[in-house]
């Protein structure tokens, strides 16, 4: 089955699902600031759109919230996307960005899926590994590092 392909990582935080949420909310905070990354619009309410731009235009993506679940569950849908270094550059484009939150044995886990980034995309090579230190690394910093 298809669906089993989608690119997927979990990360578990000691924070409450409520700062994990709260965080994740906060695209600015974990998805751009390094590099030549930029970030423009806003990601807090369901609706909302924000597109996001790396190294100087070879990844440009927009995505709009359409489902929020409070300190449980946020998605994404990639509703613009230009990925200058695959033939295809808009392959992001109608895929879904998802994280759920949950409990584990006192921590916070957060299984993060990019619904539709499947093997067979031109980009799965680079943009696989580009997620999980995105998650493992930026996401959870953000986390922890909360005031």
């Amino acid at each position: 089955m298809m669906k089993d392909q989608d690119f997927t990582t979990t990360v578990l935080v000691k924070q409450t699902p409520a700062q994990a949420y709260k965080t994740i909310l906060n695209v600015r905070a974990w998805w751009s600031g390094l590099y030549s990354e930029s970030f423009e619009g806003s990601s807090d309410k369901l609706g909302d759109e924000f597109s996001f731009l790396a190294g100087g235009g070879v990844h440009y993506t927009k995505q709009k919230l359409v489902e929020l679940v409070p300190d449980k569950k946020v998605v994404w849908l990639v509703t613009e996307a230009n990925l200058s270094f695959v033939d295809k550059t808009d392959e992001w484009k109608g895929t879904r960005i998802s994280f759920e939150i949950s409990e584990e044995s006192g921590k916070t886990k957060i299984v993060f899926k990019h619904i539709g980034l499947v093997p067979a995309f031109e980009c799965y090579e680079s943009c696989a590994p580009a997620w999980t230190q995105y998650m493992q690394e930026r996401l959870v910093d953000a986390i922890t590092n909360l005031n």
